[in-house]
């Protein structure tokens, strides 16, 4: 079937993830084909069928789909209005090549929870400096996909790890400036990385990437009141540059950096409170 596609393909810096892939195509339809990765499928709009280990399944748009790697598959388009897909990825080993055949068996979630997360993962990899965000949720992600195939998806409870938490932040305190990722903590504290922001997260209110970002505009804002730019406060304290250091700074404190820089220098002009 001939046809055409509007794609955005992403290589994100995100560990265990190898591509994003976001499509809507219309009249093209995949053959048989095989990839060396997870393919973590979530549709926008329309419905597909494919093929997977000689059985036919369908994808719909409130279900996850988790195609293993290695193992050959297509894909037919079926709605008129043609398919908006969005694909994650994923190296083999972040949910395991023992999982490989029960998800031939069992390639589809109805799981909205999980969903949710997949989106949420999807606008963090996109957004520049959102790493350790992206780590944290497909972390859960990972967790509630290999606990789908094992026939359990919610999370086992594990022991209070208060003290981790209390690790896990004062580590990112060390490397406010360059950032931390997920999976080194969670090697230097021996937690699995979801466990890790699961304690962290019920310690203080907040998943680590939120606590990062709080650390790195409360630097910005010590910064600016040196007399430093917005575009230089952005990269000193850690921001992938002054609109990521923007959204962020505006968002905590209700005005952007140059605002806050302009009004501290001139209060009359400024805003009539200053935190």
């Amino acid at each position: 079937m001939d046809g055409h596609a509007d794609t955005l393909v992403v290589r994100p810096n995100v560990p265990g993830v190898t591509e994003v892939f976001h499509t809507h195509m219309l009249g093209h339809a995949y053959p048989m084909h095989t990839h060396d990765t997870w393919a973590l499928l979530i549709i926008d709009a329309g419905l597909v069928r494919y093929d997977l280990g000689r059985h036919r399944h369908g994808a719909l748009e409130r279900t996850v789909t988790l195609l293993p790697p290695h193992v050959p598959h297509n894909g037919t388009p079926t709605s008129e209005q043609g398919l908006r897909k969005r694909v994650l990825y994923l190296e083999p080993g972040r949910i395991g090549v023992d999982l490989v055949g029960r998800s031939v068996d069992h390639p589809t979630m109805d799981d909205a929870l999980l969903r949710q997360r997949i989106h949420a993962l999807h606008r963090s990899v996109l957004e520049p400096g959102g790493e350790l965000e992206a780590e944290s949720r497909l972390a859960f992600i990972t967790e509630r996909l290999r606990g789908h195939l094992r026939g359990d998806p919610e999370p086992p409870r594990v022991a209070d790890r208060s003290a981790t938490a209390d690790r896990l932040r004062d580590l990112l305190d060390s490397r406010v400036v360059e950032g931390l990722p997920l999976e080194e903590a969670a090697a230097v504290l021996r937690v699995h990385p979801a466990h890790l922001v699961r304690a962290f997260s019920r310690r203080f209110g907040m998943p680590p990437h939120r606590y990062l970002v709080g650390r790195r505009v409360d630097l910005a804002r010590g910064l600016l009141r040196e007399g430093r730019t917005p575009a230089d406060a952005a990269t000193a304290s850690g921001f992938h540059d002054q609109a990521h250091l923007n959204r962020h700074f505006k968002r905590i404190l209700g005005m952007p950096p140059g605002h806050y820089a302009r009004a501290r220098r001139d209060p009359l002009r400024g805003a009539s409170w200053l935190p």
